[in-house]
């Protein structure tokens, strides 16, 4: 499943983007849970709160093998582990779908998590055309739905009431079931997804396609709550008087709850941070650099300060002999060193060498810019005009205050 514009593509329940203006910038995401691998180069997480759900499943499935196959005795909840395994095997292969189709596309992919209701693939960048976009939320219900089909091959290939059978009947209907719900036309499913780049083809607005697929997945998350319940006291889901294998009502209930939460915040999200991208261009390197003043190394901190002062300037930049910028003097550094001492301090002990990456183009501005901060890392940078002439000095921090303003002036 799939939040709307670019970071994560999602399947089994409520996976989401991870957008763009998610993270601050300059500050890379820490991982998310247990280190499986890296297919693709891409890391693969499982996220702890997957063996709550392999333990649900594995409990659920274990009870459905007791009836069908009485005489597993108590090795049914080891067949159910290895089913639980297998399922979300089956998510992580339609994960990877979104992964290569993004690769393909040349965006980048942070990485692959295995959560609680599914998994998600976090893609760090916008698609460039409504095209794109439909392909790459298409590409997982249709790995759902193709591995649903080897299944029921192997379904037909071993002999009924076997626990082969039985497993091969469950991975054919769970990833038919995964394939359903992720067509569903709501964000953050794959089909919500689908029907923005439907919606943006036609209007050539991707925020018109992000609004209508975020709304249907509000209602989407409304009859979740208030269909599933129903649905399972009917005996839609079940043969027994309660459903999901004897669960109870009460339990049904709660996932219900748990599931439209999930649905109507992934929604929300979507709306969010699309309406942010239309504020990103507001956040201008030009706008936010502080003005510098070129200093010598020896310069002592005292008597740079003194002409930054005079100047008007903010920040300070370390040159040569040819007035050609070498460091960027920290304001961390600055604000550690006593006042008593800085007559004695040499600006070069302060500052960081300038490294490649860390001049910008004053004319960067909105999503542009904050992929470059990602790129290299660092608290300062020199941005430049076109013509190599020093601009000044921008700020991580100035970027990151900018940024929170900018999401709180945005309505959810």
């Amino acid at each position: 499943m799939d939040n709307s514009g670019q970071g994560r593509s999602g399947s089994g329940g409520a996976g989401s983007q991870d957008e763009p203006g998610n993270r601050r910038p300059g500050r890379p995401r820490e991982g998310g849970g247990i280190l499986m691998g890296r297919p693709f180069g891409v890391p693969v997480y499982v996220a702890p709160s997957w063996f709550l759900v392999a333990a649900l499943i594995t409990w659920v499935f274990g009870g459905q093998l007791d009836r069908i196959l009485p005489e597993l005795g108590r090795a049914r909840y080891l067949v159910a582990l290895f089913f639980a395994v297998a399922f979300y095997a089956s998510v992580l292969v339609h994960e990877l779908a979104h992964t290569v189709a993004a690769l393909r596309f040349k965006l980048p992919v942070r990485r692959i998590q295995l959560q609680f209701f599914g998994g998600v693939s976090e893609i760090e960048k916008e698609s460039e055309t409504p095209g794109r976009e439909f392909v790459l939320a298409f590409v997982g219900p249709l790995l759902s739905l193709v591995l649903a089909g080897v299944f029921y091959l192997g379904v037909l290939a071993v002999e009924p009431g076997t626990v082969p059978g039985v497993l091969l009947a469950g991975l054919m209907i769970s990833n038919l079931l995964v394939a359903a719900f992720n067509l569903l036309p709501g964000l953050p499913l794959d089909g919500g997804r689908m029907l923005r780049a439907v919606v943006w083809k036609i209007t050539g607005k991707p925020m018109s396609g992000t609004v209508a697929a975020a709304w249907i997945g509000r209602a989407l998350a409304v009859a979740v709550l208030i269909g599933l319940p129903l649905l399972t006291q009917a005996g839609g889901l079940g043969d027994d008087s309660a459903s999901f294998g004897g669960i109870g009502s009460l339990t049904d209930a709660l996932l219900a709850a748990i599931l439209a939460a999930i649905i109507w915040t992934g929604a929300g999200n979507s709306l969010r941070m699309a309406r942010l991208r239309e504020r990103l261009p507001d956040l201008r390197a030009r706008t936010l650099t502080r003005r510098a003043v070129p200093v010598e190394a020896t310069t002592p901190l005292s008597e740079a300060l003194r002409r930054a002062g005079e100047a008007g300037a903010r920040a300070l930049v370390v040159v040569d002999g040819h007035g050609t910028p070498t460091a960027l003097v920290r304001e961390s550094a600055i604000v550690a060193v006593p006042e008593h001492r800085r007559p004695w301090v040499a600006v070069s002990t302060l500052a960081q060498d300038l490294k490649e990456g860390m001049r910008l183009s004053a004319e960067l501005s909105g999503e542009e810019l904050l992929d470059t901060l990602r790129t290299t890392p660092a608290t300062e940078y020199l941005v430049v005009e076109d013509t190599g002439e020093v601009y000044g000095v921008l700020s991580t921090a100035d970027v990151e205050h900018a940024f929170v303003a900018a999401m709180a002036r945005t309505p959810s």
